[in-house]
């Protein structure tokens, strides 16, 4: 049997060593014969080019690697494209944290204001590139890492018919917070898992399958980040960490005014030290300022499905699809981000029982934000983008929403051509 060939497309991300670091541990079960880098920044790009096959032979990962910047050329004959693009690169991340805190908002890449800005530039590119898996690639699977990955899924899952699985690695959070806990092995954990990218939470917590004590979760309970964990042991669930934009709304805000940088800001200056240290031909190992950039985790996620896929062994995993029924609560073609069974056949939600009823309220308000999102994104519509605004609890005030939306598509202009009548 011929061997795999795998592109990443946004392979200028300084995550990629990541991937190429799980092929490599899975190089028995996945036969990659090429991986194809993929960037529209070709300078970014050739020093990855160069720092991946470095490491690739530090690994002893006999895989061939090459560089483009043609899309189709990356992706046409791949059996999976991970998708991981920064359309606008970091400064237009920077512009989607101050632009909100200017009105006093969260000032957040993924949520509130900058998400929905960053889902308007992404949605776009996202569907080009689901359109030429199509063409070129018709049974390929879209491995998403791109954020917001439940808005990027639900506009690529509405709007086209490649296979995509949206992932993130926040839904093993649940599990890694447990086993680390109880000193049990991850892979024993099991949950239910009901919401959102980014707004979710896990119940039913098992290890081998024996529900947890109340002493237990509290343990659990003391290894979440971000959250008060007195909340968090009242709520009687594990939320993601990004329910602290909405449970400690105020106080993050009140964080993000005070502080002397943004998070894009401080990502800005890491990357350049992890950039300069990819360029050193020297190096053939991660660098150690990789671990400062936060945001890892994916390729563990990734690789996991691909084998799955690939393979046929039934994984278990959270992964972003389109509800199909699993949640009783949700619309039938709502992405939801929920545990799933992975094999040859596709991506499978497992459907939810005995649901908590708490949370709902904020799930339902930010899936119909994320289905206006879509709509505007696509069509250029600002009525339906003053509209998402509005439907999101992070900003809701009309009063608000009308000059912020007017702030973000001006910022933006370069990247949004649907708004301005050049489409």
């Amino acid at each position: 049997m011929s061997g795999l060939k795998v592109a990443i497309i946004g392979a200028g991300s300084s995550y990629s060593p990541e991937l190429i670091e799980g092929f490599a541990k899975l190089k028995d079960r996945l036969p990659i014969s090429e991986i194809v880098l993929m960037d529209v920044d070709r300078t970014r790009l050739d020093i990855m080019l160069g720092f991946c096959t470095r490491f690739a032979r530090h690994l002893d990962f006999p895989v061939r690697i090459r560089a483009t910047t043609d899309r189709r050329d990356a992706i046409e004959g791949a059996a999976f494209i991970n998708v991981q693009i920064r359309v606008g690169g970091n400064a237009a991340r920077i512009y989607d944290e101050k632009i909100p805190n200017k009105y006093g908002l969260i000032g957040q890449e993924t949520t509130g204001a900058g998400g929905f800005t960053k889902a308007l530039r992404t949605i776009p590119v996202m569907l080009e590139i689901a359109r030429d898996v199509e063409r070129y690639s018709p049974d390929a699977w879209i491995i998403n890492y791109t954020n917001p990955a439940g808005l990027v899924t639900e506009a690529v899952t509405k709007y086209s018919k490649a296979n995509m699985a949206g992932l993130c690695s926040g839904g093993l959070f649940p599990r890694n917070w447990t086993a680390k806990a109880l000193g049990v092995d991850p892979e024993s954990v099991r949950y239910d898992f009901y919401g959102l990218n980014h707004l979710n939470f896990a119940y039913n917590i098992t290890v081998d399958g024996r529900p947890l004590t109340d002493e237990e979760f509290d343990l659990a309970a003391d290894k979440t980040f971000s959250l008060d964990k007195d909340m968090v042991k009242h709520l009687r669930l594990l939320p993601s960490p990004y329910m602290q934009y909405f449970y400690h709304k105020g106080t993050r805000v009140k964080e993000q005014l005070e502080a002397p940088l943004t998070r894009g800001e401080q990502v800005q200056l890491l990357e350049k030290e992890v950039f300069a240290a990819y360029a050193d031909p020297n190096q053939s190992e991660k660098p150690a300022a990789l671990a400062k950039r936060g945001g890892g985790g994916y390729s563990e996620v990734a690789l996991g499905i691909m084998d799955a896929l690939h393979n046929d062994s039934d994984m278990w995993g959270v992964v972003n699809v389109p509800n199909r029924g699993a949640v009783p609560l949700m619309p039938h073609d709502a992405v939801v981000e929920i545990a799933c069974k992975v094999n040859k056949q596709g991506i499978h939600p497992i459907p939810l029982r005995d649901l908590p009823s708490f949370g709902w309220g904020i799930i339902s308000a930010i899936k119909n934000y994320e289905q206006l999102t879509v709509e505007a994104a696509v069509h250029g519509d600002r009525e339906k983008a003053l509209q998402a605004l509005m439907a999101n609890p992070l900003v809701g005030e009309y009063e608000i929403a009308v000059p912020l939306l007017n702030d973000l598509l001006e910022a933006n202009k370069a990247y949004l051509p649907q708004f301005f009548g050049n489409r």
